[in-house]
């Protein structure tokens, strides 16, 4: 069952509960390595936003103009602001750590994306939910299978761990394993299903 509550008051700052989201990481500009986990304490550092989880650390050929590879990564947050003002966080870190949109699928220091929000499905001019390409992309898939294998992506219906196996994974290469991934695995339908 969807969280119709979700949906109606997607827009607004702070929800009335916490809510469970997935976050993909990458960089292809400079320190990538140490700009990813730089942008996982700031986030952890933000009013309404707690880093559960993060997965392994990842390295993939860039999608788009010829530039370097980009080290990839998902964290799985527990929020409790609205996930219009959740995008606008991730797009302050971002900014914080350089980032200039010049260039479409251009080289980034730090690119956040929001993949998921619960199992809420939205469609706005600035704003989809999941994340209109994750399943597709093997950089994304790979990292947030490590630590959301069961999470249901709400518009297939199928578990991350499912998509997995429809995409090609050869160019994903695990660069730095974590060990210690946070307070746990997190299936947000553990209880459901």
């Amino acid at each position: 069952m969807k969280n119709t509550s979700l949906l109606l008051k997607w827009d607004r700052q702070k929800t009335n509960h916490s809510c469970k989201c997935a976050v993909a990481l990458g960089s292809n500009l400079g320190d990538s390595l140490g700009i990813l986990e730089g942008a996982l304490s700031q986030l952890s550092h933000i009013s309404g936003i707690r880093v559960k989880s993060h997965s392994s650390w990842y390295k993939t050929k860039a999608v788009g103009p010829s530039q370097p590879d980009y080290f990839n990564a998902c964290a799985l947050l527990e929020v409790e602001i609205a996930p219009r003002l959740l995008l606008k966080k991730l797009l302050f870190v971002e900014n914080q750590f350089g980032r200039k949109r010049q260039e479409h699928w251009g080289p980034r220091t730090l690119d956040l994306d929001l993949l998921l929000y619960e199992d809420l499905i939205l469609d706005t001019p600035t704003l989809q939910i999941p994340h209109p390409r994750m399943i597709d992309r093997s950089f994304v898939l790979v990292p947030l299978s490590e630590i959301a294998p069961n999470w249901i992506e709400p518009i297939s219906g199928c578990t991350i761990q499912y998509l997995l196996h429809d995409v090609e994974c050869g160019d994903v290469h695990l660069v730095k394993m974590v060990k210690n991934k946070g307070e746990g695995i997190y299936n947000p339908y553990q209880s459901k299903r």
